[in-house]
């Protein structure tokens, strides 16, 4: 990617000194954000977004939200403990921080843009570095979870270590990899602005858990297409992709379907309890949003 000396965000909040342990606790909170409604209407979801979960990449690598918020602790706690030490970074580990923070900036221009084009005004999510665990608003986060979005407080949160389990693990290399699972999260909280998340956890409530997970995989294939829409603007717009980037995205995006990821883990698959969607169903939406560039090709909630 053609990412170096491009401008870089000012929404990425450095807590890599941080050392958290102990359980968290979110019992209560919400957030009631200002909805901006765009265009395109998805099954008519519109309200206020009261979403307490964490929709991330705990669920999108290793299990399900409802397993993922079995895990962090949804619960009062007072044994939660921080300290701050001073920050040691290797020169990767400094590269990586300026990549990340040149990718979180040009998503802001794509989604500033595109809500623009819709009369509407884009509220930026920040995205914060750790180590190990993290405080959210969501609650208690390990690194074992990986990248999450946490719609309670609108931000980002990645342990830089995930990219090279990205590497290594899920034979996902590259820059453009990484880019893609920055943009999924953030595609994320394009559903949260307008307001599809409320209605997806207003809807599972009241469904059964195979129906509630493939309600799930719908919203996490629309992160995917909103994540292909974004590389359509960076590439047409501003030239970010080089040869090859494409193909690290396609990558990334197969090596973490469910189906591939039970077998990896199970040695079979389980079709019902799919949370994010296979391969195939994942490569395919992030290559709708890529060839369209436009929001409105992400309907994932139309049943086909």
């Amino acid at each position: 990617m053609r990412w170096r000396g491009k401008r870089k965000s000012s929404n990425v909040e450095d807590r890599r000194n941080v050392r958290v342990s102990g359980l968290g606790s979110t019992a209560g909170s919400s957030g009631m954000l200002r909805l901006l409604p765009m265009a395109f209407k998805i099954l008519g979801f519109k309200g206020t977004a009261i979403l307490i979960v964490c929709v991330g990449a705990y669920g999108l690598f290793s299990g399900n939200l409802t397993n993922m918020l079995a895990g962090i602790g949804l619960q009062q706690s007072t044994s939660t403990s921080v300290s701050t030490e001073p920050l040691r970074e290797s020169a990767k580990e400094k590269e990586l921080v300026d990549f990340v923070s040149v990718i979180l900036a040009d998503t802001e221009e794509t989604w500033t843009t595109l809500f623009q084009e819709n009369g509407q005004r884009y509220q930026e999510p920040r995205l914060i570095l750790f180590r190990g665990a993290v405080k959210s608003a969501c609650g208690m986060a390990q690194s074992a979870m990986g990248p999450f979005y946490c719609p309670s407080d609108q931000q980002v949160y990645i342990d830089l270590d995930f990219f090279d389990q990205l590497k290594n693990r899920f034979n996902a290399p590259g820059d453009f990899a990484q880019a893609y699972v920055i943009a999924h999260e953030v595609g994320h909280h394009i559903q949260n602005l307008i307001g599809i998340s409320e209605k997806v956890h207003v809807a599972s409530s009241k469904l059964s858990k195979v129906e509630a997970n493939k309600l799930s995989v719908r919203q996490e294939l629309q992160a995917d297409c909103f994540a292909g829409v974004w590389a359509n603007h960076a590439n047409n717009t501003r030239q970010l992709l080089e040869a090859g980037d494409i193909e690290e995205g396609l990558t990334a995006a197969s090596a973490i379907g469910d189906d591939t990821l039970q077998k990896q883990s199970q040695g079979y698959i389980s079709p019902d309890s799919f949370t994010h969607g296979s391969s195939i169903q994942r490569v395919k939406w992030f290559k709708i949003g890529l060839k369209s560039g436009d929001v409105d090709s992400c309907n994932t909630f139309i049943v086909h």
